[in-house]
């Protein structure tokens, strides 16, 4: 795989790694640190600094009963789980999890895009667009953050051009036109937390039907 170069912002791997981080979008890093070593030599360095920070805290002891409690929360057996889906070659393990399984059920958007909802929820949908080579995703601005994570092929726009493991990350001040590379289908891992704008009449009446 050619090397990264398009990364995640340290403030986005800093809450990442604090659990701050809205489902959808915490999807989308987890599944690029599985591909960069960059970043996720940042999350580690993140969890040690949080780790080091609370052995700094001058907390008070927790009472008796608060303890004996915790500690037989510990010696409980855990509830039973199924093993989650192994990783394949083109979707790394966060992606198989939310899949539930190695292969995607596509939903046809038109031109021959294609797309899997993921996770939606309050705070930002996660979803598998599959884009065809040649091919353009409408014109659209944004209404809040977006990062999309390529999994297969590349795309470019306006910001530049992305590969396997690249994450492009846009917010509301950015329109643009990504068009798929000559090739293999470009298969991406998009997070939003707002709907998109799109300038083109049919695709915002189309809007509502896909979700997008």
């Amino acid at each position: 795989m050619p090397p990264v170069t398009h990364h995640i912002p340290d403030d986005i791997i800093e809450a990442y790694a604090s659990g701050a981080l809205p489902h959808a979008f915490a999807v989308v890093v987890a599944t690029h640190l599985s591909l960069c070593e960059s970043c996720r030599a940042t999350a580690e360095a993140c969890d040690v600094l949080a780790g080091t920070a609370l052995d700094a805290l001058d907390a008070p002891a927790p009472d008796a009963d608060l303890r004996a409690r915790t500690l037989a929360a510990l010696d409980a057996p855990l509830p039973r789980r199924d093993d989650p889906p192994a990783p394949t070659a083109l979707f790394p393990g966060p992606v198989t999890a939310e899949l539930g399984g190695p292969a995607p059920r596509w939903r046809t958007l038109g031109g021959g895009i294609r797309q899997q909802i993921l996770f939606t929820g309050a705070e930002g949908t996660v979803r598998l667009l599959s884009i065809p080579g040649g091919k353009a995703v409408p014109d659209h601005g944004h209404n809040g953050l977006e990062l999309t994570l390529v999994l297969q092929g590349s795309f470019q726009d306006q910001t530049g051009h992305y590969r396997r493991g690249d994450v492009q990350v846009v917010a509301d001040e950015v329109e643009h036109t990504p068009v798929a590379d000559a090739g293999p289908t470009c298969i991406c891992l998009a997070a939003t937390d707002a709907p998109l704008r799109f300038n083109a009449l049919i695709p915002r009446l189309l809007q509502g039907v896909f979700r997008i």
